[in-house]
């Protein structure tokens, strides 16, 4: 007699009655032989040129040797931002198809843009993890809706459920580098040191993945792994060590134009552009260097430093982590694997900022202030951001930038060492790729064919197609033929080495947008726009962009505003949905998208027992760079708005004992905000904050501590010694409207409709 087993219906041994009777099996969860362990490096806005070996004079000289060693692919493509390049890197599926249209932060209520991988698009992680693999994530996330990302989750979209055993990292889209919000799996943690102690979070991040690498290799070295390395550079800010910093003054003093012109010439020598190509010319916006005045070459040129410096300290721990694999013999047996997932920022505007969240509130860089404040540039002071001119030359020779599907927006670094395939190190690869060929280049190298279910789920097929081929041969054909792009209503399409492509501005109708024809088997930079010398072709290649839309689940176009975007993310039953908030502290560090939004004003009621001579923050939101923070202070209590260290400041006398601490902000209609601060019922301290932000800060809050400084006036984490035993936000009933002031909206608009 054999008998079933419920949770094993097809076991595939024999159940008797007795042993005697029956015969055991295991299930085999081993990977199939020789599957090689994986490294996959993601570097975040760094452009086509940036890399020593792309064509740079920043000096990447571990990036270099990883692809002397293997191959540069000069045809690589992304979706132009972020969350969605990382989701076709990790699902082999096109981004829209997925769910991730845009950024994480977004949930527009459409199939397009959930902010979070489909359950039927399945990770590489998922599927290597089946097949006996062990998996680990470290850096930036990005892939779980940012409302879901706080200590309550839900964490079905957290590393830990797409796949990964282990993570460490942070889940926004960016972090300050010296005081980054960390994660630990499904807690948040604090950084093991300070910055005074030495720290920095890419050095970090390859601790804990060489740690993971050690403990599998030492403890079941037959099994491989899959590490997915995603720093926060090359994306703002643009932090580095001091002496890294130190390192490239002066370097950039001669500006972009120049800087492009040897870039462009680098390439050329190198072979990774064709000797034809055209370097593109300036985008609109971008002024000759030589017309700059003495102040803004001075801060555009720290600006790129500061950039230059944080890219060579990050090769630098990719050095360290190559290095281990070399020590413990195991790099020839890894597949490694770098790129980029998207060109060069736009972010920084045309004259660069100290703190990229001005361009997020529309805000245009005071010149004077930020040349007295030259040294903070790249320290934890600044929050900075390159200009559109050294943006532009981070491209070379490409038009554009991040979030366009121009090449500036979606060319980028892709280099790949595997010895076993690659048999001319060194090279450069011109065939045309994309980053949802990644993940099908990894399940081939491993053997492993994709699943039709995982985890009883129907997949989506894969969209994209193994580049194995092409590793091992200079004359294999391309992988595919046919490829759409569409980012922010930015639209365009490859097709046999033509593309298609429009650069949409925002409020205009689709029908209205002037589609340009390039070849690019002989014009890679896009400089010979053949679409009055080919109409029908074009006229073809714009009717399969909509082809091909309708398959992949483009639709609906969407090309609303970033302030429009993130007020159409306030889906229902999120921490964010109400407009009263109750904390009972002690409670997790909150992620900026799970905070209350303050934008419009606030009310903050803290009850709290205050002991005789007690310090630390009541509440804390944000970092030295914009903020704000309630905390006690020599028998007083201070609120202190921080706007890119403009700091409004009001205080009152804080008794001990039972109190109750209440702050309202009333924000009025010249974007100002009116604050009142009171201890009990007594007498109000007043002030006006000049500028409400519509975006504080992209770092979140937490309660009776500070651990990133929103004021000089304490050091982090200046934790209360105090009972705090509730914390209320309330928010007022207000509508939704614009908060920019009109002139720096003029010149936002003014420099956006240049592009």
């Amino acid at each position: 007699m054999t008998l079933k087993h419920p949770a094993e219906p097809d076991f595939a041994g024999r159940i008797g009655r007795t042993i005697p009777e029956s015969e055991p099996a295991w299930p085999d969860l081993r990977a199939p032989k020789g599957a090689p362990n994986v490294v996959l490096i993601t570097l975040d806005d760094t452009g086509f040129a940036h890399l020593g070996c792309y064509g740079s004079t920043i000096e990447t000289p571990n990036i270099d040797a990883l692809a002397g060693e293997g191959l540069r692919f000069a045809g690589f493509h992304t979706t132009a931002l972020c969350s969605s390049s990382r989701a076709c890197l990790l699902t082999g599926r096109n981004h829209h198809a997925v769910g991730v249209r845009a950024i994480s932060n977004m949930d527009t209520g459409f199939p397009n843009m959930r902010g979070s991988i489909s359950p039927r698009a399945a990770t590489v992680a998922e599927i290597l993890r089946q097949h006996g693999y062990a998996t680990f994530a470290a850096g930036k996330w990005h892939l779980c809706p940012m409302v879901e990302a706080t200590a309550a989750g839900p964490f079905h979209n957290w590393p830990l459920r797409k796949g990964f055993d282990g993570y460490y990292g942070f889940l926004q889209g960016e972090t300050d580098q010296f005081y980054p919000e960390l994660t630990r799996d499904n807690r948040f943690i604090d950084p093991p040191r300070t910055p005074e102690e030495g720290y920095h979070v890419s050095e970090d991040l390859v601790d804990q993945s060489i740690g993971w690498m050690r403990d599998q290799i030492s403890l079941t070295p037959e099994k491989p792994f899959f590490l997915y390395l995603a720093f926060g550079a090359t994306h703002a800010p643009h932090q580095a060590p001091k002496a890294w910093r130190d390192k490239y003054r002066g370097r950039f003093d001669a500006g972009w134009d120049a800087a492009r012109e040897a870039w462009f010439a680098r390439q050329k020598a190198m072979g990774v552009v064709p000797a034809e190509t055209e370097l593109a010319p300036r985008n609109p916006g971008v002024e000759p260097w030589d017309s700059l005045s003495s102040d803004e070459k001075r801060f555009a040129a720290r600006l790129q430093e500061a950039f230059a410096a944080m890219l060579d300290h990050t090769d630098a721990q990719i050095g360290r982590l190559i290095g281990f694999l070399r020590e413990t013999n195991v790099l020839d047996d890894t597949l490694v694997i770098l790129c980029s997932d998207n060109g060069a920022s736009q972010e920084g505007g045309p004259h660069g900022v100290m703190d990229e969240m001005k361009y997020f509130n529309m805000m245009s860089e005071d010149l004077s202030a930020a040349v007295a404040r030259l040294e903070d540039i790249g320290g934890p002071d600044s929050h900075s951001n390159i200009p559109w001119g050294w943006a532009q030359a981070g491209n070379t020779p490409l038009k554009w930038y991040k979030q366009n599907t121009h090449g500036g927006g979606v060319r980028d670094p892709l280099i790949v060492r595997w010895p076993a395939r690659v048999k001319d190190p060194g090279a450069v690869r011109h065939q045309f790729c994309h980053a949802i060929d990644v993940t099908p280049t990894i399940l081939d190298a491993a053997g492993i064919a994709m699943p039709d279910e995982v985890g009883g789920v129907a997949q989506i097929p894969l969209h994209g197609a193994s580049l194995l081929p092409i590793l091992s041969n200079p004359g294999a054909p391309r992988a595919r033929d046919t490829q759409y792009f569409e980012m922010l209503g930015h639209r365009g399409i490859w097709k046999d080495g033509w593309k298609a492509v429009t650069h949409h501005a925002s409020g205009t109708p689709f029908d209205n947008d002037k589609w340009e024809l390039y070849r690019l088997d002989q014009d890679m930079s896009e400089c010979r726009d053949l679409a009055q010398a080919e109409p029908e072709r074009l006229r073809s290649l714009v009717d399969l962009w909509w082809s091909e839309a309708e398959a992949y689940g483009v639709a609906p176009l969407d090309d609303r505003g970033m302030f429009e975007l993130f007020r159409s993310s306030r889906r229902p039953g999120m921490p964010t949905s109400r407009r009263r908030f109750v904390y009972l502290p002690p409670i997790s560090h909150l992620i900026s998208d799970g905070c209350p939004s303050v934008f419009r004003g606030w009310t903050t009621i803290i009850d709290l027992d205050h002991p005789a001579g007690a310090e630390g923050a009541l509440v804390s939101r944000g970092s030295l760079n914009s903020g704000f923070v309630i905390y006690a202070k020599a028998g007083r209590c201070v609120f202190d708005y921080n706007a890119f260290h403009a700091h409004t400041v009001v205080e009152t006398p804080l008794p001990t004992g039972a109190k109750q601490v209440v702050l309202t902000v009333t924000r009025r209609d010249d974007s100002s905000g009116e604050v009142t601060l009171s201890v009990d019922g007594a007498a109000a301290a007043k002030g006006v904050i000049p500028r409400m932000l519509f975006i504080i800060s992209s770092l979140g809050m937490d309660i009776g501590r500070s651990p990133r400084p929103v004021s000089p006036d304490y050091t982090a984490p200046f934790v209360y010694p105090g009972v705090i035993s509730k914390v209320v936000f309330e928010l007022p009933d207000v509508p939704f409207a614009p908060v920019a002031q009109a002139a720096d909206q003029a010149e936002v608009r003014a420099a956006e409709s240049r592009q």
